[in-house]
């Protein structure tokens, strides 16, 4: 099992939770977040003063599926969180040593 966590802009969110959903994969978790990359950040103006906003806001889902279902978690948040400008994102693949649903006491793949 996998844990995919991507790091997207907010306007992207529905287009890939949407996606997700139609691909058949309903259990994630959005987080709203802050950060900052390549991208540095953006110089903003307020009342004829220039501000530079270096933490922006992003949206990050988590989502842990079984190994074969990974690359296309990856595509599918991809094709609908790219933008082609920098900002875009990050997807991260962290392996998961077990899962357990509480409701039932399921573990592993039965648990996801």
């Amino acid at each position: 099992m996998k844990k995919i966590e991507a790091i997207i802009r907010p306007s992207k969110l529905e287009d890939v939770k949407n996606s997700l959903k139609d691909a058949g994969f309903l259990g994630i978790t959005i987080s709203e977040v802050k950060g900052r990359g390549v991208q540095g950040g953006v110089v903003e103006r307020y009342r004829g003063r220039e501000y530079i906003v270096d933490l922006l806001p992003k949206v990050k889902i988590e989502i842990v599926v079984k190994d074969d279902d990974v690359e296309k978690i990856i595509n599918i948040i991809c094709e609908n969180a790219k933008t082609g400008e920098f900002g875009d994102g990050k997807i991260f693949v962290i392996p998961v040593e077990e899962v357990v649903r509480v409701r039932t006491g399921e573990r592993n793949e039965n648990a996801i």
